[in-house]
């Protein structure tokens, strides 16, 4: 039974084979002549739009040419400007111009407003921001602690200037140590005194004391004093190379004597 199977599908296998065949070989002359066909309309078709497409062609890569040189002069124009402005914006004056910049931001900070107490703030919770809370005792940030951080951004400003002038890394410790303590004056002194109702607590009821953008402006001074100072008296651009570096460094670029010098010759010899 398993070999009447077989050859019926060995005999089905050859009659589709022979369909096949046949079927192919009756369309083969329609194929041929379909792919002569299409490449005669193909070939026609590059011949008619080849010399209207070649300016087109020409003129975008032209384009691209230009464009080319364009980006490359500028790139080299912005190289030209880094290096030259590399050379007068050195580290050592950025770092100057920034210890400068924060200490007048220290000295503009203090006269700023810094506290308030709002007064019934609660009944205005989930209303528009144009319906802020009536705000009593106003004060500004020298006010807290007598303006002493005035004095202390301009000589920090004073110290900037010197600091860009010429390399003083010392100086850097001394920016630091004056924002480190005006960082503490202003936790210690002006944040409690920002808080104290003091005697509007008596005077209204719903009281509540906020802090204002002064004290975060000069609180931002003091923290910039910190991270300038301790910048410039780091040098992260200051690169120092040692004897060893530098012999190392002269061996590299030394040029070798080749395998069969004279010299090798005779020692070997």
């Amino acid at each position: 039974m398993i070999a009447a199977a077989r050859r019926h599908i060995v005999q089905w296998s050859w009659r589709v084979d022979r369909v096949v065949n046949r079927e192919l070989e009756r369309a083969a002359p329609k194929l041929h002549e379909i792919g002569r066909r299409g490449a005669a309309a193909a070939a026609a078709t590059v011949a008619w739009l080849g010399p209207r497409l070649r300016p087109l062609a020409a003129a975008f890569f032209r384009g691209l040419a230009l464009a080319e040189a364009a980006v490359r002069r500028a790139c080299r124009a912005l190289a030209g400007a880094a290096t030259a402005a590399s050379a007068v914006l050195t580290p050592r004056r950025a770092a100057g111009g920034a210890i400068v910049a924060a200490g007048l931001l220290l000295v503009a900070s203090q006269f700023v407003d810094y506290r308030g107490v709002q007064i019934g703030q609660p009944g205005y919770t989930g209303l528009p921001d144009v319906a802020a809370p009536p705000t009593v005792d106003v004060r500004t940030a020298g006010a807290a602690h007598a303006y002493l951080l005035v004095p202390v951004g301009l000589l920090v400003a004073v110290l900037g200037l010197l600091a860009a002038r010429r390399s003083r890394p010392r100086l850097g410790l001394s920016v630091a140590g004056l924002g480190l303590l005006s960082v503490l004056l202003i936790l210690l002194v002006d944040r409690p005194a920002g808080l104290d109702l003091g005697t509007q607590a008596t005077r209204f009821s719903d009281a509540s004391a906020v802090l204002d953008d002064g004290y975060y402006a000069e609180l931002a001074a003091a923290g910039a004093l910190v991270f300038c100072g301790l910048l410039y008296y780091a040098r992260p651009c200051l690169i120092r190379i040692s004897s060893s570096g530098r012999a190392a460094s002269a061996r590299r670029r030394r040029p070798r004597p080749p395998a069969s010098s004279p010299a090798r010759v005779a020692r070997s010899a």
